[in-house]
């Protein structure tokens, strides 16, 4: 699979977290000669806090996840991650898969069930062939190095065309304070939550309600305000892990809380620019909303309209058709208040076209890989930024193929 024109050039340096270990492998739970099985080992005293999927039908390792959150962090931690199948629909039997690889994570390094965090990612309704996983824990439990991060983000990797990290430091009462992070997510991606797996360590100290508290809010300003299709998954899962190695406490700190910020936009910005297909990113941001919510509103109507999607792919400035997710979304809107830009090149006002507006311009601005949309619906203080792709042919590809 070719690697998306809007990937990084190279996966990036991530600072060592103290407290964390990590391990990866190839099971073939799907995927041939490739890593697709990762494990974490999390020091005792960290904090771990998640968001996942709203799905209904949600996989069993989210819902046994939902169920460990917020218990003691008396002991040591884990995270057993494999893609290729995500254990969703698939009854009692995902049940027990997931209490099979807890088991042997357990056996296997000593910490307690209670403590072990699975996830899984890839095709829905197949039963997980677990066996192929418990058969690698020992080897990944040996193999666990404080170094092994860029391989753990290799191996949850379904379509993804390259492997996401970020990372920040931060200086807090003259101590420097680190966070690492990775990602996957390609396709079947919108907000609550959009598709993804994502893991983020810091060596900060903060105990776990004001973490989940934390993290809750971040997620409300990154993961969920990107779309590539409109399809909320099965599994999506965001796990942060606190180590308290640093010693530096960050409850209310402002200066983590940024830092923070900038790895989740970091890496939820990476999932769109390896969206199914992509060939451009899309930034929406809507102003002059009768509030936030309105106004998020009216930015994911335009980012998940497929005819503004292929028009961006086209790199056709039509702005018919933001005028048209405008007004499907539901959202309080006055035709004759209505501004629409493309980048700096003003489109539309005043309910028509703007009179200095020339096509050919809008037509070269669409050229660019990056397009930021603005709409200003005039009638109020509600602004809204959310982050799209363009849709391709190649979508339809890779999902047509998706379990050949």
């Amino acid at each position: 699979m070719a690697i998306s024109p809007l990937a990084p050039d190279a996966f990036p340096k991530l600072p060592q977290i103290d407290g964390v270990r990590f391990a990866s492998g190839a099971a073939g739970v799907k995927y041939k000669d490739r890593k697709d099985v990762m494990l974490v080992e999390l020091a005792t005293g960290t904090s771990i806090a998640g968001v996942f999927t709203r799905s209904s039908t949600r996989s069993s390792p989210v819902l046994d996840c939902q169920s460990k959150l917020g218990g003691s962090s008396d002991d040591r931690a884990a995270i057993l991650v494999n893609s290729g199948n995500s254990n969703a629909f698939t009854g009692s039997a995902g049940e027990k898969s997931v209490e099979a690889i807890c088991g042997t994570v357990e056996d296997a390094t000593g910490i307690p069930k209670s403590r072990i965090f699975t996830a899984s990612t890839g095709v829905i309704g197949e039963r997980l062939p677990h066996d192929k996983i418990t058969d690698k824990i020992s080897d990944l439990a040996t193999d666990l190095s404080a170094f092994g991060i860029e391989g753990a983000a290799n191996a949850i990797m379904t379509t993804d065309t390259f492997a996401k990290g970020a990372s920040a430091e931060v200086l807090i009462d003259g101590e420097v304070v680190k966070i690492a992070g990775i990602a996957k997510g390609s396709g079947m991606i919108a907000p609550d939550m959009a598709t993804m797996l994502v893991y983020i360590f810091t060596d900060a100290k903060i105990e776990q309600p004001a973490l989940q508290a934390l993290l809750g809010a971040l997620t409300d300003q990154t993961f969920n305000c990107i779309t590539v299709d409109s399809d909320t998954s099965t599994s999506d899962t965001l796990m942060i892990a606190a180590t308290g190695a640093s010693g530096v406490d960050v409850t209310d700190s402002a200066g983590f809380t940024q830092a923070l910020h900038g790895v989740m936009l970091d890496l939820a910005h990476q999932v769109v620019r390896d969206g199914e297909g992509a060939t451009k990113f899309v930034e929406v941001k809507v102003t002059g909303a009768v509030s936030d919510v309105e106004a998020r509103q009216v930015g994911l109507s335009i980012a998940n309209s497929p005819l503004v999607k292929t028009a961006i792919a086209g790199e056709d400035p039509n702005w018919g058709r933001i005028v048209m997710a405008v007004g499907k979304s539901g959202a309080q809107a006055d035709r004759d208040l209505l501004s629409i830009k493309f980048g700096d090149v003003l489109v539309a006002e005043n309910g028509w076209v703007s009179p200095n507006y020339s096509e050919e311009v809008g037509a070269e601005y669409m050229k660019q890989q990056d397009i930021l949309i603005t709409v200003d619906l005039g009638i109020g203080g509600g602004i809204g930024t959310v982050w799209t792709c363009d849709l391709t042919h190649g979508y339809i590809s890779i999902n047509a193929d998706y379990r050949s």
